[in-house]
């Protein structure tokens, strides 16, 4: 995964939520894009929560974003 990748992500227009997997099993989910900050050399980012906790994440550790479709872009299934 690299900085590129999650600033597009980040960027898309319009915004999807998604889940950032790390090497160690955990996941962070990103709400909003205005809720990520990332480090200035593309190392590390600081993900917050809706209730203000925060991960900080090593980029080089993560493995996978990701982007689940929201209910409204899902085809209805009869």
């Amino acid at each position: 995964m690299t900085v590129d990748q999650l600033r597009a992500l980040l960027k898309a227009q319009p915004f999807q939520p998604f889940t950032v997997h790390l090497a160690d099993g955990r996941h962070v989910f990103v709400h909003h894009p205005e809720y990520t900050v990332i480090a200035p050399s593309g190392r590390t980012a600081i993900i917050y929560q809706p209730n203000d906790e925060f991960n900080i994440v090593d980029l080089l550790l993560v493995t996978d974003l990701e982007v689940k479709p929201s209910v409204a872009t899902q085809p209805n299934n009869p």
